[in-house]
Parts: C-alpha cells; sequence; structure tokens
C-alpha cells in the first residue's frame, strides 16, 4: 500500500517527476501481499512486512476485531536492502478509496480519526543499517466509545527525499494496510442514490437504442461492503426489456462511502416510456475472510426513449398517402370536368344543329 508522491511546487517538470515515482511506487508498494512489499529507487531499497507472532506467518495485512475499550499488541518489519544506513518516518493514518478504487491512506498532515489516531507505534522515526532489519512494535487501542463497525487505515514508513534539480520533496511511503472491527452490532447496508438514464436512439428506424444508466452505489452502514450488480430495462408490464451484460464489482467501500457507477444497456427499444432497474446484492466478509451475500437492493427509474426515426418516418408515410389521396382526387375531378365539358359542348352542338334544321 502506498501513498500519492508529494510535491511541493507545481512545475511541469515537477509534475512529470512525480508522476513518474507515483507509477514506479504502484509497481512496488503493495502491502497487500505475502512476500515483503518492496520500495527502491537506485541505492535505496527498503521492505516492510508483519511480524511473524502468535497472529500468524506470512500475513498479507493486520486485521483484528477489538471491544470498545480494548487493545492489541503487534509488529511491522521493516528491512534495508540497500547500500547505505536508511532514516525512515513511521506513522499511522486512515484509509480512504479513491477514484481508481483502490484504498489509499491520508497524509501526515491530514488529521486521522481512526486507525490513525488508535494505531500508535512505538517510535517516530527507525533506522537500520544496510542488510539489516528493525522490528517496529505497534499498539491498537480502542477508545471506549468507539463506534462498532469496520475501520481501515495503515501504519506506514516514509522517506522525504529533495529533487534539488526539480525543487521539489518527494515523500516515498511504504506501509502495510490495517484492518479493525469494533465490536458491536453490525449494520451492514447499501442503497442506490441518483439513479438516471440518458438514451440514445439509432437513425436506422429499424434498429434498438443504447441506455447509459448511472447511479451512486452509497454505504451508508459500518461494515465495509461491496456489491454485485444488476442493470435492466423495461417497458410497459415488462414488456421490451433489455439487461446489461456483466458488470465490475465495486470495491470494498468504507462506511459513508460511494462509488458513482455508470453502466451501458443495448437493444434499448425506444417505446416511448421506460423503466431502468439498479439492483444491488451486498457482499460482507468477515473476520474470516468468508463473504456473504445479503438482500437486494435497488431503485427504478422511468425515462422517455422516444423514437425520433420511426416517428419521422410515419410522418413521411403520411405524408405520401396523403399525397397520393390528393393526386388521385385531383385526377378524378378533372376528369370529371373534362367529362362534363365534353357533354355540355356535345348538347350545344346539338341545339345549333337542330336550331339550322329549323330555319
Amino acid at each position: 500500500m502506498h501513498a500519492p508522491v508529494k510535491r511541493r511546487k507545481t512545475t511541469v517538470a515537477a509534475l512529470v517527476r512525480s508522476a513518474v515515482l507515483a507509477l514506479l511506487a504502484a509497481f512496488a508498494v503493495t502491502g497487500l501481499r505475502a512476500d515483503p512489499a518492496l520500495a527502491a529507487d537506485g541505492d535505496v531499497a527498503w521492505t516492510v512486512k508483519t511480524d511473524s507472532n502468535s497472529y500468524g506467518a506470512d500475513r498479507s495485512s493486520f486485521s483484528y476485531a477489538v471491544n470498545p475499550g480494548g487493545s492489541v499488541e503487534d509488529a511491522m518489519v521493516v528491512a534495508n536492502r540497500g547500500k547505505a544506513p536508511l532514516t525512515l518516518a513511521v506513522y499511522t493514518a486512515d484509509g480512504f478509496t479513491t477514484d481508481t478504487g483502490q484504498l489509499d491512506l491520508l497524509s501526515k498532515d491530514k488529521k486521522s480519526v481512526g486507525i490513525g489516531a488508535w494505531v500508535h507505534a512505538d517510535r517516530g522515526s527507525v533506522t537500520i543499517q544496510p542488510g539489516q532489519s528493525v522490528k517496529v512494535p505497534f499498539t491498537v487501542g480502542v477508545p471506549d466509545n468507539a463506534t462498532p463497525g469496520d475501520y481501515a487505515g495503515g501504519i506506514l514508513t516514509s522517506l522525504t527525499q529533495t529533487d534539488e534539480a526539480e525543487v521539489i520533496n518527494v515523500d516515498r511511503r511504504l506501509g502495510i494496510r490495517v484492518k479493525l472491527r469494533v465490536s458491536g452490532e453490525l449494520k451492514p447496508n447499501v442503497v442506490v442514490e441518483d439513479l438516471r438514464v440518458d438514451y440514445a436512439g439509432s437513425f436506422n428506424p429499424f434498429a434498438m437504442g443504447d441506455a447509459t444508466v448511472t447511479y451512486r452505489i452509497h454505504n451508508t452502514g459500518n461494515a465495509i461492503m461491496s456489491a454485485q450488480q444488476t442493470v435492466s430495462v423495461s417497458g410497459l408490464f415488462g414488456w421490451l426489456g433489455a439487461e446489461a451484460g456483466e458488470i465490475a464489482s465495486p470495491p470494498e467501500l468504507l462506511p459513508g462511502e460511494s462509488w458513482k457507477v455508470a453502466v451501458p444497456v443495448h437493444g434499448v427499444a425506444p417505446a416511448v416510456r421506460l423503466d431502468a432497474t439498479a439492483s444491488l446484492t451486498p457482499l460482507l466478509t468477515d473476520a474470516s475472510g468468508s463473504t456473504t451475500s445479503l438482500k437486494t437492493v435497488g431503485a427504478t427509474t422511468d425515462f422517455w426513449a422516444v423514437p425520433w426515426t420511426q416517428l419521422l418516418l410515419l410522418v413521411v408515410l403520411i405524408a405520401v398517402v396523403v399525397g397520393v389521396v390528393l393526386l388521385t382526387r385531383r385526377k378524378r375531378v378533372g376528369r370529371k370536368e373534362r367529362e362534363d365539358a365534353r357533354v355540355r359542348e356535345a348538347v350545344e352542338q346539338a341545339l345549333r344543329d337542330q336550331k339550322t334544321q329549323t330555319r
């Protein structure tokens, strides 16, 4: 697990430098694997891992269940893989879910109210000789009035280096995730909020359209939650239905966090007024790592899917029919007028002939 690179001067070169370092850290800093996480830059390299003790060996992270007012003790092992002595800052911080779905940690200057405030290392810094490792004990102390539920954060080692060429300080962090469940009533709950639909029809009057269903998954409970998702669209009485394909599960959301989702649904009939439904099956993970599916929740909204192309085609067809009818009627009237004129002329001619014979 790692935290974003810290930048103090917003120049183009500094941004590029920080982005490169962040990418390197993304590959090097895991903190979620059983093998040691590694941070390296030239001759500076160190690893962190969980201590092997009564809680287990080769743990990928720290995980505890503690009563309010209770405490536990554990340790992190930091090793210097470089060629020179290494001094690292040690601190803890609360976690949060980034826009990319990864768990990140607050920077040292941000105030923590959970893990970052309850987990205390026995030292604020550690100096390690090349090829050596140091155990960093820490204590998790849960306040008496702590709210039951899940908390996530991490214990970190940090190395701040100055890049004189770019005039910036680069804070490289390497740590291990800490997950804590405070005993008490667990109230897992997620809801679907702000459900909306955008519909795009086709210029082909015989083709279906596409809908994009957007909504926000909000973890309103006190447990870390994920969910399985389904999205469907249907017309009156459930007719003309269409379903989205497989939807990727959202990341595990900490209590109070939200995650925005946009789901395309293809083959949607332009049936004027349709309903869109987003359903979630919440997934709760217990302390042993087992996942339980909870009761499905969801939300429904209606939206317009006006068949403009079909309506235009209908208007054109009506115009053609009306035009044919009017043209046919005009031709019929023209024939009748010509016939009437021929009859009148014939009658007039007959009257003229009769008058001539009479004389």
